[in-house]
């Protein structure tokens, strides 16, 4: 399967190397050249080496999605540090592209109900630590 990543920082950045390690072709696309230094931990030998693809490019411009190989993907994982983005970005991949699945992670859990709306599968880690957080406190609270 063909795993493209969008935003290498510390989720992109993982996402990516345990989508690698399970033997896929991943390529990944970051604004930031030094984030490029994240996929090598815990590989062992060069991201490259390994069989991954970096490229650095904004992820709004078309050359630069094109470069990383957005048309050739099966699934398209969408994590940049902006829920804007990221939202434009999925579109993109799902409308123009035609990328058969498109994950965004989105930290506004009012834009992520916006989101799956769209059609976007959507991961937000704020209502997932809500919820979490909620139901550990309830569950210790004596019942009322």
């Amino acid at each position: 399967m063909f795993v493209m990543v969008v935003g290498a920082g510390r989720v992109g950045s993982s996402v990516a190397t345990s989508a690698l390690l399970a033997g896929h072709v991943v390529s990944v696309l970051d604004a930031d050249p030094l984030s490029h230094e994240r996929l090598d931990v815990e590989l062992g030998r060069s991201w490259e080496e390994n069989g991954g693809r970096f490229t650095i490019g904004t992820a709004l411009e078309r050359d630069a999605l094109d470069e990383a190989g957005m048309a050739e993907s099966d699934v398209c994982i969408v994590c940049t540090n902006g829920d804007n983005t990221n939202l434009v970005v999925a579109q993109i991949a799902q409308r123009r592209y035609d990328v058969p699945r498109v994950i965004v992670r989105v930290l506004d859990p009012r834009r992520a109900a916006w989101y799956r709306e769209q059609g976007l599968h959507t991961i937000c880690p704020t209502q997932i630590a809500i919820d979490q957080l909620t139901a550990a406190a309830l569950a210790a609270a004596p019942p009322a």
